[in-house]
């Protein structure tokens, strides 16, 4: 349920505020090899399981692949992206 709602926050958002021309959209990475998830990956069979889990690049991701879509989103390129959510999961959500 928090899933659902969380992804449909941007949608609400960009309908109320793009009559100000103000885009919403959200990033939703998987696991990336920050501080934060340092130790959680640590455990080797964790570590594993979360690597199966991301189905089509069996990797942990890096910090830069998500700010390439961050960078992205804030970008000219963007500005008729709005009400989205970016999965950044390495194919996760492709099982």
């Amino acid at each position: 349920m928090t899933e659902g709602g969380i992804s449909y926050l941007p949608k609400c958002l960009a309908v109320g505020w793009g009559k100000h021309n103000i885009t919403v959209n959200a990033v939703a990475p998987t696991f990336i090899a920050t501080p934060g998830t340092e130790r959680a990956l640590s455990n080797a069979a964790f570590r594993a399981d979360v690597i199966e889990r991301i189905a089509a690049l069996h990797r942990i991701g890096e910090p830069m692949e998500v700010a390439g879509a961050v960078v992205f989103l804030a970008s000219p390129a963007a500005s008729f992206i709005t009400g989205d959510t970016i999965l950044i999961d390495g194919g996760w959500t492709a099982r």
